[in-house]
């Protein structure tokens, strides 16, 4: 049976056909579905795209006869065993076999290990490299992708049976109901936040080719983190705002709007210079894991980088810079961009493909 790209494609593109709306946010959410669920039958695969793909009878209606043809082996989606074609039993009542059939292949998979053999295959493909089919799959693999900063203490306190400082307040007012006698000393520390998550990403032309691969990594890293999301090339653009929408589809197609400067030119100093100047005195870098992810390709003048990475560096807890260039073992940062900044980074990372990015996850959540 064909790789999860291809079934995916071939799914999506002969529900479109058939007169089904199936974005990729539709599409990512059946991926993901069938990744918790693990379904063992057709049966169990079939209420998962029922779940993920249809919102109405009429939905259902066009769906089942392409899902027929797709992954129960009819014919044609026109077939009359696809139109009539119905599940008649529990999921739990059929087994893999039984659904099969006794004249199945015993080398079949389930579409479970189907979608999990295709994102191991995926998981060592450079970014750069993925068809259109293979960045969907991939959207869907990044979407139990967390980023976890370290903590830090704030000034706020908690109650803690083993706090180092004594909470007088809360002890003398307990006190009072037994005559005055502290009978228990209550005690406090400080309570522990995430740090900041600040991301810069280089949308100019040099990194075109890791760009959707990039921005898919920014929404979901800004999922569920205290995170700020710019994009740069020949000016920096906050996004956000945008990226904080509950349909990825929907969130990527609007931070590409606010984005006026895809595929230009790269000045990534002045880029980090507006960061510091307009966002800085806010205090938004301050103690923050920075994460800047460019090729270091600087079109500007690299002393102006090198310039405002210092001033980065003084106020950010760590400075990680993201580079898919540096995957080659020859690649050295002897000029330009790179070599300016490469003395303020506490790591440089390449997550140029999905098993490199635990390398930037484990960046990330380094403590000090």
């Amino acid at each position: 049976m064909a790789d999860l790209a291809e079934v995916t494609a071939r799914f999506a593109v002969a529900l479109r056909a058939a007169g089904l709306s199936t974005g990729p946010d539709r599409v990512a959410r059946f991926t993901r579905a069938v990744t918790l669920v693990a379904p063992e039958t057709v049966a169990q695969l079939r209420y998962c795209a029922h779940a993920t793909l249809a919102t109405t009878p009429a939905d259902i209606a066009i769906l089942d006869p392409v899902f027929d043809a797709i992954f129960a082996g009819s014919d044609s989606p026109d077939s009359p065993s696809s139109r009539t074609h119905r599940p008649t039993t529990r999921p739990t009542e059929v087994t893999a076999s039984e659904a099969a059939g006794d004249d199945a292949d015993p080398d079949s998979e389930s579409p479970a290990a189907i979608y999990a053999s295709a994102v191991e295959r995926l998981r060592h493909k450079d970014f750069s490299t993925l068809t259109a089919e293979e960045l969907d799959l991939l959207a869907a693999a990044m979407s139990s992708l967390r980023l976890s900063p370290p903590l830090r203490r704030s000034r706020r306190y908690r109650r803690s049976m083993t706090g180092p400082r004594l909470d007088l307040r809360t002890t003398l007012r307990m006190a009072q109901r037994f005559g005055g006698d502290p009978v228990k000393l209550v005690r406090r520390r400080h309570t522990l936040r995430p740090r900041r998550l600040v991301m810069l990403c280089d949308i100019s032309g040099s990194m075109e080719p890791y760009a959707r691969a990039m921005i898919q990594l920014l929404y979901c890293a800004s999922t569920g983190t205290r995170a700020e999301v710019f994009s740069f090339a020949t000016r920096l653009t906050r996004l956000t705002p945008a990226l904080s929408q509950r349909s990825p589809a929907r969130a990527l197609a609007q931070a590409g709007r606010l984005a006026p400067d895809w595929s230009g030119g790269t000045k990534i100093g002045l880029a980090v210079k507006d960061f510091l100047d307009r966002f800085g005195r806010a205090g938004m870098a301050r103690g923050a894991v920075v994460l800047i992810i460019s090729d270091g390709w600087e079109t500007g003048d690299p002393s102006v980088l090198g310039t405002q990475m210092a001033r980065l560096s003084r106020v950010a807890h760590r400075i990680i810079w993201v580079n898919p260039r540096t995957q080659s073992p020859h690649y050295q940062p002897l000029v330009g961009g790179m070599a300016a900044a490469w003395p303020h980074c506490d790591a440089v990372v390449s997550a140029h493909s999905l098993d490199a990015l635990g390398t930037l996850v484990a960046a990330i959540a380094a403590a000090p």
